[in-house]
């Protein structure tokens, strides 16, 4: 994949263009925004209490009826837990709501719907991916540590079965996302690495404990004679949520013309190359309003990367702009269909399922690869 290097004046004045499109976002974020994520908070309340309440009482209605409680009640728990853990909490996480000084949208302390803990997350997403985004050996976003994706990561007879890996990643992807840090491959490496694994699922435990005991113990309960009714529905609901964000997360970095780097371009990286990076390695969805809001506006995956801690919402009319900078300095910017993209990233995993090669680019003065 070819993408032309820029010098190092064009550089800086692109960066400067990403830098005053921050400010002129930030000099207008206000009331809109305050309103917009309340009206998110309710949303989550609203489709989550629907949902159970209609897996509830449908367990006490006639056959026909049941079985339509049961899907409604099942699809908007779902819902609720979507939009939990896509637009409320993956957002609030990256601390763009912390100038409100709401307690319950603070980035540090916000608690999300999965059984993956926010500490975590805030560790593995919000610092390792966002910082070193597709660099191969910083960034354990890459795969996973599941899928080789780009051929850069090492192949294996056992890669053959990647696309049956990648279908039970996506079922199961909190469950990913929830053991990502504790390194479990360095359990075999001796007393000090498995202390430290130890030390670091403690606090997964416990999440996990409670998030069963939640869906599965607590609410089937309820029902009383309702139980398996509540059971199977809150596992539907999980299982949606999980398949979502499974989607739109790799249809954002695992798309063809997605760029991978190595560690040799974070060293003396300057911010205008780091935004240069950041585009390179992100692709967008095009839709409209409900797109947008069902993928926690991670469907401007780009204009994510470039502002992580500007309110999401925004995102929509930051990326015209985005769009026509990368435009007049011959950057790349990657944006397709939801049909289009994760018909890509399908391509990605069956086509380094087999041996690959890769190829090499430049990236505004240093070597990289995609």
């Amino acid at each position: 994949m070819s993408v032309a290097a820029l010098t190092p004046d064009q550089l800086e004045r692109f960066g400067a263009e990403i830098d005053a499109l921050r400010a002129r976002t930030e000099a207008t974020i206000g009331e809109r925004d305050s309103r917009y994520i309340r009206n998110v908070v309710k949303a989550v309340r609203y489709t989550g209490v629907a949902g159970r309440v209609l897996l509830m009482a449908g367990a006490f209605l006639p056959a026909p009826w049941w079985l339509a409680a049961w899907v409604l009640g099942a699809l908007s728990l779902g819902l609720s837990k979507i939009i939990d853990n896509m637009e409320l909490g993956h957002n609030v996480m990256h601390g763009q709501y912390d100038w409100m000084g709401d307690p319950h949208l603070q980035g540090k302390t916000f608690e999300w719907d999965i059984v993956a803990t926010a500490d975590s997350w805030r560790k593995t997403h919000n610092f390792r991916h966002h910082t070193y985004t597709n660099v191969h050996g910083m960034d354990d976003d890459i795969g996973y540590g599941v899928l080789r994706l780009f051929p850069e990561q090492k192949w294996h007879p056992a890669r053959l079965l990647q696309p049956l890996y990648a279908l039970i990643f996506a079922l199961l992807f909190q469950w990913g996302v929830a053991i990502q840090d504790l390194r479990l491959g360095n359990i075999g490496k001796g007393p000090k690495h498995r202390k430290l694994i130890l030390h670091l699922a403690l606090p997964v435990l416990r999440k996990v404990r409670y998030q069963l005991l939640k869906d599965y113990v607590f609410f089937p309960l309820l029902a009383g004679p309702g139980f398996l009714t509540v059971f199977t529905g809150n596992l539907v609901a999980n299982g949606l949520r999980n398949l979502w964000t499974y989607t739109i997360i790799f249809c954002g970095h695992f798309t063809t013309e997605v760029h991978t780097f190595p560690k040799s371009v974070v060293r003396k990286e300057t911010r205008p190359q780091w935004y240069f990076r950041q585009i390179l390695g992100s692709s967008n969805l095009s839709g409209g309003f409900l797109l947008n809001f069902m993928s926690g506006n991670l469907s401007h995956q780009i204009e994510h990367h470039l502002f992580p801690d500007v309110p999401a919402n925004r995102y929509v009319e930051m990326a015209p702009v985005v769009k026509d900078i990368c435009r007049r300095y011959g950057v790349p910017y990657n944006t397709g269909s939801l049909t289009r993209q994760f018909g890509q990233v399908i391509w990605r995993i069956v086509r380094h399922s087999f041996p690959s090669q890769p190829l090499r680019t430049q990236l505004a003065g240093n070597a990289a690869g995609g």
